[in-house]
């Protein structure tokens, strides 16, 4: 009789074990520009929250959305065309300020320099000129920065209109698509016998703290704020007893996504 129940036990074990909890890892990162030079560095994203889920949220969506009558209002092409334009005009208002914040600086290191000094020694006389060439093209700056505003500024306003009725009407229709979303993934969750689960990213971009979940099929979602697009991960994993599972969210596997 023992030597019969023994071999159940210890099937019983590996059972339980099997279905035990495992530790999954998520790290997001976003691509940014160096600012220290040229090309991009990695930069971690905090604060944002992260969702495991035991079903593929976009293919309800996708679903709920092809049996709708209707299709999704569109965004209009010159509409997309006009965003682009004014992100273009951001960013060179914004280099144009970057830059006129370094020769603030610079200037005002370069005086601070220049008291240590007589007006008749050659140093001073040397760091007089540049003063004078930095000082110039600090005036030229100046001046491009504030035409680049007054730019970003009137194209910005040229699409508030605009950008604010698609708006509605996208709102509108998915209101009425997706009014079973929440029933569906109810029903989702309970036919996978599995739990969802949420954390937030801490300042070092992680989250895991309650990402202790059983073994199965997950889906990493999570989404990131950009000014004029949103970063949008739907990351297939499998969970397995054992050594955590890592998972990396950046740009590269992100799908960008317009942003009203």
């Amino acid at each position: 009789m023992r030597r019969r129940t023994l071999p159940l036990a210890m099937g019983l074990l590996l059972a339980v074990a099997a279905c035990g909890p495992a530790q999954v890892v998520v790290t997001m990162q976003q691509t940014v520009n160096n600012p220290d030079g040229s090309g991009t560095v990695e930069r971690p994203i905090p604060n944002v929250e992260v969702q495991l889920l035991p079903f593929d949220r976009d293919q309800i969506f996708d679903s709920l959305s092809k049996a709708f009558p209707t299709q999704e209002p569109p965004i209009p092409p010159d509409l997309l065309a006009a965003r682009d334009s004014v992100r273009t005009a951001q960013e060179r208002w914004q280099a144009n300020t970057a830059r006129w914040n370094t020769l603030r600086d610079t200037l005002e290191k370069i005086t601070t320099t220049m008291k240590k000094y007589s007006r008749g020694e050659s140093r001073y006389i040397a760091l007089y000129r540049q003063f004078q060439d930095f000082d110039a093209e600090l005036s030229k700056v100046d001046r491009e920065m504030k035409s680049s505003f007054q730019r970003f500024d009137s194209l910005s306003k040229a699409t508030i209109h605009q950008s604010d009725s698609i708006r509605v009407l996208r709102n509108s229709w998915a209101d009425s698509a997706f009014a079973s979303v929440d029933s569906v993934f109810a029903l989702k969750l309970q036919a996978s016998g599995l739990q969802a689960a949420a954390d937030t990213t801490d300042a070092n971009g992680v989250a895991s703290k309650h990402f202790q979940v059983k073994p199965g099929k997950y889906w990493v979602t999570a989404r990131f704020d950009l000014p004029y697009t949103q970063l949008y991960w739907n990351v297939p994993i499998e969970v397995k007893r054992g050594k955590p599972v890592q998972v990396l969210l950046n740009n590269k596997n992100a799908k960008e996504r317009v942003k009203l």
